[in-house]
């Protein structure tokens, strides 16, 4: 009882001619047809954008300067750093 049958078909088929017309039903369907092929393209055009558009996953940067001088640089020569006192 949930779905179409056959004599329903037929009534909805001539509500549309009595409606548009026998000449116009061709063009609205060619129009519908071509409306559709230009979504399709224009949907699979928006996922390859995407997906080219996504950079690769970098890791992040270490805040720490590696070409920066050792703490024991900075003491003088004649010191060792873990000579260094409180006065």
């Amino acid at each position: 009882m949930g779905g179409l049958q056959p004599w329903h078909w037929v009534i909805v088929i001539a509500v549309f001619v009595l409606l548009f017309g026998a000449k116009k039903l061709p063009d609205a369907a060619r129009s519908l047809g071509k409306s559709m092929r230009i979504f399709k393209s224009e949907i699979k055009e928006m996922q390859a954008d995407s997906k080219s558009d996504t950079p690769p996953a970098t890791p992040i940067a270490s805040e720490r300067v590696d070409n920066a001088a050792p703490d024991n640089a900075t003491a003088p020569a004649t010191e060792h750093p873990s000579d260094k006192r409180p006065a």
